[in-house]
């Protein structure tokens, strides 16, 4: 990596924490039913090879604070169904990702009076969060594995933006491509917020006068 990707990684991710420990946390709407997912690479029959694991690489990094949000969610969706140390870091920080994305997606959702988000929105959001933070991910450990070659194949048009989800979508315009400089500017009135209300209101100012 060039010299300051290393901060502009850390800086993003403990963004995502206390984002999540200030905003969504407080007001975190109900998980979706569990449902395990695929087999993580480590964990496939028959059996590839023996990947970089969570407790061998994932705890040794910043990236730790991803999969330790995910674990507070209470949500299966997506998770090996031997969900573990064992398991392919790669293939877990794809699905901490997803999950994260998708439980901000929803809990702004409730907190400001919207409808349910739609299954294809829901899709959409995790796999953006998974392809772009895996991608970031893999570039910094050199940890490949098919998890990573998943593009995003929902409807890009589906993904919220900063003016209408400010905690989503500026999570899934940061990491777009955070390391060439061309990600989207930080939400900066967001600093200012102490909780979802606080968003909520300004989301209600800025609306269009009829």
């Amino acid at each position: 990596m060039r010299p300051g990707d290393e901060v502009t990684v850390h800086q993003l991710l403990g963004r995502v924490s206390y984002f999540h420990a200030l905003f969504i946390e407080p007001a975190l709407a109900p998980a979706p039913a569990a449902a395990n997912g695929e087999p993580c690479c480590n964990h496939r029959t028959p059996a590839g090879p023996v990947r970089p694991t969570v407790d061998g690489l994932l705890a040794g990094t910043g990236w730790a604070v991803l999969n330790e949000i995910a674990a507070t969610l209470g949500a299966e969706a997506g998770r090996c169904p031997s969900h573990g140390p064992s398991c392919c870091a790669t293939c877990r920080v794809a699905g901490s990702a997803a999950a994260v994305a998708e439980a901000w997606l929803a809990t702004e959702h409730r907190a400001y009076q919207r409808p349910e988000p739609a299954v294809p929105t829901r899709l959409a959001c995790r796999e953006a969060a998974a392809a772009r933070l895996t991608r970031v991910f893999v570039h910094q450990h050199h940890v490949p594995c098919p998890a990573a070659q998943v593009g995003e194949t929902a409807g890009a048009w589906l993904l919220p933006g900063p003016d209408e989800l400010p905690l989503t979508g500026e999570l899934l315009a940061l990491w777009r491509d955070p390391l060439t400089g061309n990600g989207s500017p930080v939400v900066s009135w967001l600093n200012h917020c102490t909780d979802l209300d606080d968003i909520r209101r300004v989301l209600e100012t800025r609306r269009p006068t009829p």
